[in-house]
């Protein structure tokens, strides 16, 4: 029987110990826990953070004319900038590994051009640093069948911005930058679009 009792004040104890530690880990998770206002404020602050990088990594600026350049397309044309005056341009630069580009790629054609078929628009998607068969086998594994520019070396990127994928640029009939962008979201492809509606007026 004291034995039993023993047991039973030993097992209580148990219990009572282990209710303790529960207690005080739910006490610490709380105090320790961000709010949801602490959270938002550490996203901001590294989203501010980046934009700044953007913004000084980015070359060209809204206004000033868009350095002009020839590329190589993948079927083999040649394209200078220069002489697409009178059209309304979207140079964006890319690459196969970036998942934004990727998104971006795969929303060009219904997206963009077919959306503005008919219109003064040209597409001209631009891969920046990676090879020739590197591209080709991405477009065809995707079944893309728009022109896409190589820019291996880098040369043309170079001239609008010194680092980050995708990249987009809208230049208007007169050959100036009219809008400029870094990084790919539905919210950006909105912007893109009304960017390329106002230079097309």
């Amino acid at each position: 029987m004291a034995f039993e009792t023993k047991y039973k004040k030993r097992g209580s104890n148990l219990s009572l110990i282990i209710m303790l530690i529960a207690l005080l880990g739910l006490v610490a998770a709380i105090l320790l826990w961000p709010n949801e206002a602490q959270a938002t404020e550490g996203e901001l602050a590294a989203t501010v953070e980046q934009q700044d990088d953007v913004e000084a990594t980015t070359l060209v600026k809204v206004g000033e004319m868009a350095p002009d350049f020839s590329v190589e397309m993948l079927d083999g044309r040649t394209i200078k900038l220069s002489e697409l005056r009178g059209k309304v341009v979207m140079v964006c630069f890319w690459a196969t590994w970036c998942p934004p580009c990727r998104q971006e790629m795969a929303h060009l054609q219904e997206g963009v051009i077919d959306h503005f078929a008919g219109k003064d628009l040209v597409v001209l998607p631009i891969s920046r640093g990676e090879k020739r068969d590197v591209v080709e086998k991405f477009i065809n594994y995707n079944g893309y069948t728009f022109g896409v520019g190589l820019d291996p070396e880098r040369a043309i990127y170079d001239m609008y911005a010194s680092n980050y994928v995708p990249r987009t640029f809208i230049v208007d009939k007169s050959g100036k930058v009219t809008y400029r962008v870094a990084g790919y979201d539905e919210e950006t492809a909105e912007a893109v679009n009304a960017a390329i509606a106002k230079a097309l007026r």
